[in-house]
């Protein structure tokens, strides 16, 4: 049996266990290929990700569902291209529920981004946020027609995309919504002390100082 094909009965079983919630994965992180994942999990020398936004919520990576990490929200994370394995695409989507998914965040390069698309068909009504990796995967993945739904945001903000995916679970756990808050106020401190630092230090003492 091929690992593609491993993978799918994976996912296929996995939608029939029994789990409580708790047990389960809240969002599920895929891209269409593993050359995505600066944009959508961050890397070191660029801009944060995904990961990076879920992870400083307290969220963990579920990397075998026998033995979940012991916190409470998690996510999980796959490369499922929708044009080289479309079947997988297919076997992740329409399991994702069931599996105990609440939301999925999907990212995608290129002229034809269609995977986040056709996951929030194929995981309907489950809601998906959509990651244009590039610039010019944009209008692919915006491009929905009317009555198929797909919240996106900007190029390369997968950041955001995690942002808004803990949003929508918020409104069902008050712990993650204070998680948000706290998060939310820990920047406009920062905002304040950098701008405090500025103007006492003045713009040539600032500067250096980040030098």
């Amino acid at each position: 049996m091929s690992e593609l094909q491993r993978l799918i009965d994976d996912l296929r079983a996995e939608a029939q266990r029994d789990r409580s919630p708790e047990e389960t994965p809240e969002i599920g992180l895929i891209m269409g290929s593993d050359s995505d994942l600066d944009v959508m999990a961050g890397s070191e020398d660029g801009r944060p990700g995904a990961y990076d936004a879920l992870t400083e919520l307290g969220f963990a990576e579920v990397t075998d569902y026998d033995d979940p990490p012991e916190a409470r929200y998690t996510f999980e994370t796959y490369v499922v291209s929708a044009h080289r394995t479309p079947d997988l695409m297919y076997a992740y989507a329409e399991t994702a529920e069931a599996r105990g998914l609440d939301v999925i965040i999907a990212g995608a390069g290129g002229k034809s981004a269609d995977l986040p698309n056709m996951t929030a068909s194929l995981a309907y009504p489950l809601p998906v946020v959509g990651v244009p990796v590039q610039e010019k995967s944009l209008p692919s993945v915006v491009g929905m027609p009317t009555g198929a739904p797909l919240v996106a945001v900007d190029a390369a903000k997968s950041f955001n995309a995690a942002l808004s995916a803990v949003q929508m679970l918020a409104r069902e756990h008050d712990e993650l919504r204070d998680r948000l808050v706290e998060y939310h106020d820990d920047l406009q401190e920062g905002v304040a002390d950098v701008s405090r630092r500025l103007h006492e230090e003045g713009t040539p003492g600032f500067r250096a100082d980040r030098e």
